[in-house]
């Protein structure tokens, strides 16, 4: 029996137990029995599709990321501002749901925030605790960068936000800060 063989075999086992079924005698598993946990059968489905995925790749489980980031003018304009102010982590979140393209890296908090602190938006300041933060400039406040305190489970902290126009500034130079990732 090939590799690919046996993930089919076992993709088939994992079939018969989300939907209820005995694998080894194919039965109809009572309705309290611990596969028939909803949970349970969402996870075996889960599995099942992962399985699957393997199995159309030939035994290879998914490519890594690979393609460079990037989001056409028609997909940016899909991105969904906000009216209050929000997170550079957030807006990162916002631009990456738009990719279409499984096989596409990431943007993330930090290529923006490396490209805002290189235009001198943002800059890097050290906390009392020796780590470093980034605050922004004056120019940053100016289109709108500010800061606020919030509370979690380890207290009060601050937190870089971005209004409605600062989100608008990250989206509409998206191609430079791209540019500025690609080149690190």
């Amino acid at each position: 029996m090939t590799e690919l063989e046996k993930i089919a075999y076992a993709k088939s086992f994992i079939d018969k137990l989300a939907n209820g079924i005995n694998p080894i005698d194919d039965s109809v598993v009572k309705d309290d029995d611990i596969i028939n946990n909803v949970r349970i059968s969402r996870c075996f489905f889960y599995v099942s599709d992962i399985l699957r995925q393997v199995i159309d790749n030939g035994g290879v489980s998914k490519k890594k990321a690979d393609i460079p980031f990037e989001l056409s003018l028609e997909e940016r304009s899909k991105f969904e501002y906000s009216n209050s102010p929000i997170a550079i982590s957030e807006i990162a979140k916002r631009l990456n749901m738009l990719v279409t393209n499984e096989n596409m890296k990431k943007i993330s908090y930090k290529d923006i925030a490396q490209w805002l602190v290189s235009i001198e938006i943002l800059c890097e300041c050290t906390k009392p605790d020796g780590k470093t933060t980034k605050r922004p400039t004056e120019n940053g406040m100016e289109i709108g960068i500010t800061t606020e305190k919030r509370t979690g489970q380890r207290g009060e902290y601050t937190i870089t936000v971005c209004n409605r126009n600062a989100q608008m500034f990250i989206v509409d130079n998206l191609d430079a800060i791209i540019t500025y990732k690609n080149s690190k």
